[in-house]
């Protein structure tokens, strides 16, 4: 698959899987570690491995760069200085950042800077200052329309990157503090709940539960921008960002694939309605919450929120299959659990963990010495796979 050098194109994973699944299309990742994220699930990356993932990184021929993106306590300011160390001898590509004290040490440390968009960004001016800090790029605020960004990159020379797809937050640029003060979980330490994605109910002083469209009130659309690419780059985005670092890696693989097409399409002037209609159909297929086009053509009203879906509002759902309780190299073969539903001869499968992620088609599968044509559930069998398989890996049926 061919990369175009621009625009970039950026995926968030979280694990080697997750790289695996993008690396044929994507141009660069964003990832944290266990420390100063926004995404303190994502902990499959530690500052102790971190080396090792940003060599896997370099062998697939990509990017690599370091979110150290959550609020930084004056507690925590000896955990930046661990991070920015870790970086250094990591070698990524760059750290993205916002607070002055991650980006002064970072800068000090002979390391690019990203600047967040937990930063805001809003006009040229803002961005020029990041610069005089030594920002090389700016990832700016998700509320800027399409027409501003033409406007500030008419007067800054600064590299700016800007989301197209996955999960919006309800809170100006994620700023949001409705986690902290539910659940005390905040979610600019990366300990978000996501109470947006809650059922609420409305109630009038009369303590009448007022109508509304649906329970979840304050659950916003995805972001979807495929429709738009050849905009967004006349607009003079340098690089083109996918939120999705907690998605499975299917979802990675789909969404960078269709991209990538997309950004290519435009290169080779083949960028066609057609063609959109079968990408926005692919994205549909895989974890999303519907879509909208956010701030990028004006502030939007209650058509980017999806009250009646909290989660997932894709029709095509995986399904759990069963577990791998052993690898046989020579024999290419995998013992299986079938836990949660058995296997036929032709299904399509996906064998997933941290570190692996393998789509292939069921087409031999053995017990006791017999092949079978189909399984059942709570069967244990030998299941015949296209790649390197691991104890614990789950089976889904896709």
């Amino acid at each position: 698959m061919h990369k175009s050098s621009e625009p970039e194109l950026i995926l968030g994973v979280r694990n080697l899987a997750g790289l695996e699944a993008c690396s044929r299309y994507a141009d660069a990742v964003y990832f944290s570690t266990d420390r100063l994220s926004l995404r303190a699930k994502a902990k499959e990356i530690s500052l102790e491995n971190l080396e090792d993932f940003v060599s896997e990184v370099r062998a697939k021929g990509l990017k690599a760069y370091l979110a150290v993106n959550s609020t930084v306590n004056e507690a925590r300011l000896g955990e930046v200085e661990a991070v920015v160390a870790a970086a250094v001898r990591a070698g990524v590509d760059a750290v993205i950042a916002w607070d002055p004290a991650v980006i002064l040490r970072a800068r000090k440390a002979g390391l690019r800077v990203h600047i967040s968009t937990q930063a805001n960004v809003t006009n040229h001016e803002t961005a020029e200052f990041y610069r005089s800090l030594g920002a090389e790029r700016i990832v700016f605020s998700r509320e800027l329309s399409l027409e501003e960004i033409r406007q500030i990159r008419q007067q800054t020379e600064v590299e700016i990157e800007a989301f197209v797809h996955g999960a919006m937050c309800m809170a100006v640029s994620g700023r949001c503090h409705l986690s902290a003060y539910v659940l005390g979980k905040s979610g600019n330490c990366g300990e978000c709940t996501q109470p947006c994605r809650w059922e609420w109910e409305l109630h009038g002083e009369n303590g009448l539960v007022m109508e509304s469209r649906g329970k979840y009130l304050l659950s916003a659309k995805d972001l979807c921008m495929i429709g738009y690419v050849p905009e967004l780059i006349e607009a003079g985005i340098n690089a083109f960002k996918v939120e999705g670092r907690l998605r499975d890696p299917g979802y990675l693989e789909v969404v960078s694939r269709c991209y990538r097409e997309a950004i290519d399409a435009c290169k080779a002037g083949s960028y066609t309605p057609e063609k959109v209609e079968v990408w926005r159909t692919e994205l549909a297929s895989v974890y999303n919450r519907g879509f909208s086009t956010g701030f990028y053509f004006g502030v939007p009203g209650l058509e980017v929120f999806s009250p009646e879906k909290g989660m997932n509002a894709s029709e095509k759902k995986r399904r759990a299959a069963g577990i791998v309780e052993n690898y046989y190299p020579r024999q290419q073969a995998a013992a299986i659990r079938l836990l949660e539903e058995g296997l036929t001869i032709g299904d399509e499968i996906l064998i997933e963990g941290s570190t692996t992620y393998l789509k292939q088609q069921v087409r031999s599968i053995m017990k006791e010495g017999m092949s079978l044509q189909n399984t059942e559930k709570g069967d244990e069998v030998g299941l015949a796979v296209d790649g390197v398989v691991r104890k614990n890996d789950r089976i889904f049926i896709i």
